[in-house]
């Protein structure tokens, strides 16, 4: 059963949790199965509890809002918006919740891109449940919660050390950028570059990976912002 629509008022609170009291979670997941999994999860764990759950990024602005939670679950991929592009909407909505984003890949452009929005952490959906516990604990604690493996390439990013998003595309790869910025389908971008469709596919493939995107449209976001398209 999903969690229930709670009707508390906003605490005012802008900053953790009281001394003593329950982290307060407004959990944001689509996906009813993966929802109620999670939520019975953390409901079930000590000193956590599930204020309610949203199933797209406007309802879990009205609910950050309402609620004012310490810490927002938030799943990257939503029906009306990347969960990423979500994350200051939410701090807005509630300044004091920190907001865990939960995604089916992690790679150093993506976690950098989380740190820039003002998350404080990324947790993969194939962690367990316990892992997931241990990260909405540390976050409401006001750590930041990345792999290991991330931090560095998080930090090299942020500093200015690593290469731009796109500095590791081959010249094929950013052909074929290039080619979906017009539109193209992953058939017709085959055809342009004289590849079997697989082959296009998989070339689409390697830049939305190497962008950190989950979409064709997010990859040309983030093209865009780092002047891939001029």
């Amino acid at each position: 059963m999903s969690p229930p629509r709670s009707s508390e008022q906003p605490t005012g609170r802008t900053t953790g949790p009281a001394a003593g009291g329950a982290i307060r979670v407004v959990l944001v997941e689509d996906h009813d199965m993966v929802a109620e999994a999670i939520a019975l999860a953390l409901d079930r764990a000590d000193g956590i509890r599930v204020l309610a759950r949203s199933r797209s990024l406007a309802e879990a602005v009205a609910d950050a809002h309402r609620l004012a939670p310490d810490v927002v679950v938030l799943d990257r991929g939503l029906p009306d918006a990347d969960g990423i592009g979500g994350i200051g909407r939410l701090g807005s909505a509630a300044p004091g919740a920190r907001v865990l984003i939960l995604t089916g890949e992690a790679t150093a452009a993506l976690a950098a891109r989380v740190v820039e929005a003002g998350g404080s952490g990324l947790v993969l959906k194939s962690a367990r449940l316990d892992e997931l516990e241990d990260a909405v604990r540390r976050v409401a604690a006001g750590e930041v919660v990345f792999s290991r493996s991330l931090l560095g390439g998080i930090l090299d990013r942020l500093s200015g050390r690593a290469a731009g998003a796109g500095a590791t595309l081959t010249p094929r790869e950013r052909e074929t950028l290039l080619l979906f910025a017009e539109g193209l389908s992953t058939a017709e971008i085959g055809e342009r570059l004289s590849v079997a469709r697989n082959t296009a596919r998989n070339h689409v493939q390697h830049v939305l990976e190497k962008l950190g995107a989950r979409s064709k449209l997010e990859a040309l976001a983030i093209a865009r912002r780092e002047g891939l398209l001029d």
